[in-house]
């Protein structure tokens, strides 16, 4: 593929988990909107997310647990046993119109995604990103495990050495779950330390092949250079993967309600650009992200990076009109959001010291990899 490929859908449009819950904002619709009214996003370049099927996710989930996901979506009940069992109609992964069918559609262009990199290429997918699924059951907010699957199908297409990067403020419980321990598979984390689920500490090595770094409250710009530059990039070049795999989340900017780390775009693009290169296929997906307009701006900043682009320093009239269109209702950042969400694309860097903590995670996971070399 000689230009990389965006994958979306417009499920994600209207799709909502609640009127109160952290998924009811826009995401990847807004990424679409923006991207096009750019002109970032011709109709080439554009792929309509397939439906997975059962029988695709069932390479990881289980029949049953995929089961009782079709049956929640028809009735829009769930019983005692899909709660106690699968965690179906909890608070945090309720009952809501396309229970199965947006996790599929998400999980569905993950899977597509493993196969268009079979030869090489870029591929975007920001409805992906769902890395707290269980086999068994919905965790934090993720019915489905769409980076276990995209990783499941490049193995499928024959790719074998694997590095993951997820710089979402939330540990991938799930992919380590599914890849730990694995040798062909590098997996390196950073997120909010004691941040849900406080999973990832500095010493766990996901048996052996995995290089967690929670880092402290108010990460800034600065320290995020540091371990993109004395961690993240070494290591995958050491490893040298035939593919990467990013979870860029947009939940570790500063404007996000669910985290407490002060990072702004700039952080994100600049990993993303350090491993562009890196390895002959590059899949990204979307993650956390919980602010419409700061996920919108980082996401499309990514479909930017991807394809060469510059972002503007004013944004055309009608790029302009999709983020003015937002509403963020509930919360006290969206009462009076400020003028460069509507007028921009880049944030304001956010430097400052990088602090011991940092500096000392990060030497710590570099001593340890020395002594397994």
């Amino acid at each position: 593929m000689s230009k990389p490929r965006f994958i979306g859908h417009e499920i994600f449009r209207h799709s909502s988990y609640g009127r109160w819950h952290p998924l009811r904002v826009p995401r990847v619709s807004t990424v679409m909107d923006l991207s096009r009214a750019l002109g970032w996003l011709p109709s080439e370049q554009f792929i309509t997310s397939p439906r997975a099927k059962p029988n695709a996710l069932r390479n990881w989930h289980t029949p049953a647990y995929l089961d009782a996901l079709q049956r929640v979506e028809q009735t829009q009940t769930a019983t005692d046993i899909d709660r106690q069992r699968h965690d179906i109609g909890s608070v945090t992964n309720p009952v809501y119109p396309e229970i199965f069918s947006r996790p599929a559609t998400a999980a569905g262009g993950s899977i597509l995604a493993g196969e268009l990199l079979r030869d090489g290429g870029v591929i975007y997918n920001p409805p992906g990103g769902t890395h707290h699924g269980m086999p068994d059951r919905a965790n934090g907010f993720c019915y489905l495990n769409d980076p276990v699957l995209a990783m499941l199908s490049l193995r499928h297409q024959g790719v074998q050495r694997i590095a993951y990067v997820d710089i979402d403020a939330h540990h991938p419980d799930g992919v380590e779950e599914g890849f730990g321990g694995d040798p062909d598979c590098l997996m390196i984390s950073t997120h909010q330390a004691g941040l849900w689920p406080r999973t990832g500490v500095l010493e766990d090595d996901g048996g052996g092949n995995a290089f967690n770094l929670p880092v402290p409250r108010g990460l800034n710009d600065s320290e995020m250079a540091f371990i993109r530059d004395e961690l993240i990039l070494p290591q995958v070049q050491r490893f040298a993967p035939d593919a990467i795999v990013l979870l860029c989340g947009a939940d570790a900017v500063e404007e996000d309600p669910l985290s407490r780390l002060s990072l702004s775009n700039n952080a994100h693009w600049d990993v993303l650009r350090g491993l562009m290169g890196l390895a002959p296929r590059l899949l990204v997906l979307g993650g956390g992200g919980y602010n419409p307009w700061s996920v919108g701006r980082l996401w499309t900043g990514v479909w930017g990076i991807l394809n060469g682009h510059e972002a503007p320093d004013h944004l055309p009239s009608a790029a302009e009109a999709v983020l003015r269109a937002l509403r963020f209702d509930g919360n006290r950042r969206g009462k009076n959001p400020p003028e460069h969400w509507f007028t921009t694309l880049r944030d304001a860097p956010r430097e400052g010291p990088v602090r011991h903590e940092v500096q000392a995670g990060v030497r710590y996971l570099n001593a340890r990899q020395m002594r397994l070399s």
